[in-house]
């Protein structure tokens, strides 16, 4: 551990592991990152292709299809041992299911999108977190499915941000924008 009093008070550091260190952090590992990357993106890309492709999600009939899958999370409610919170329920019935079609639209889309910038490798964790965000409300909705295996390895692709994209779109565009603590090129003065 290290202290810093550089700041005016006392600041403990604690060193990352080098395990941690390696898996997260180390560009040799962008090529596990790049396999895990594209094996969510395409479940992302695949289910969202399919909904976009429905008019029971975005055409004329939009919010159909969301509205069967809410019907089925809410009898999940029931009973002594609900699959489905009482809380997450009354979020569905009372936000969700009144505004089906535009939340149809924006989990058809959004599918699209974050395996779209996750096989790229562009933003990556900003689109594992997305994904990991999607999954999660299906998790609280009572579908498993593959949710908690692409949760998982959405949350290793948030960890591993920095080098998760390294052999995709993040490689160039980081060092353009850069981060909110290292301004990138286009934000650095001449």
């Amino acid at each position: 551990m290290k202290k810093d009093t550089n700041s005016g008070g006392v600041v403990t550091r604690i060193p990352e592991p080098i395990l941690s260190t390696f898996v997260f952090g180390d560009v040799r590992t962008s090529w596990f990152w790049l396999l895990v990357r594209l094996y969510v993106g395409w479940q992302w890309l695949d289910a969202g292709w399919e909904k976009v492709s429905s008019a029971a999600w975005v055409g004329p009939t939009a919010g159909g299809a969301l509205k069967g899958f809410l019907a089925g999370a809410l009898k999940k409610t029931a009973g002594a041992h609900p699959d489905v919170s009482s809380w997450y329920g009354d979020w569905l019935k009372n936000v969700v299911m009144p505004h089906a079609a535009t939340f149809s639209w924006l989990v058809a889309y959004g599918e699209v999108l974050v395996g779209i910038a996750l096989i790229l490798g562009l933003f990556t964790g900003i689109a594992a977190f997305f994904g990991a965000f999607m999954n999660m409300n299906y998790l609280f909705a009572g579908a498993v499915s593959t949710n908690p295996l692409l949760f998982i390895l959405e949350l290793f692709l948030i960890l591993a941000w920095r080098v998760a994209g390294f052999l995709g779109l993040d490689y160039w565009v980081l060092r353009w924008l850069g981060t909110p603590w290292s301004p990138g090129d286009v934000f650095k003065k001449k």
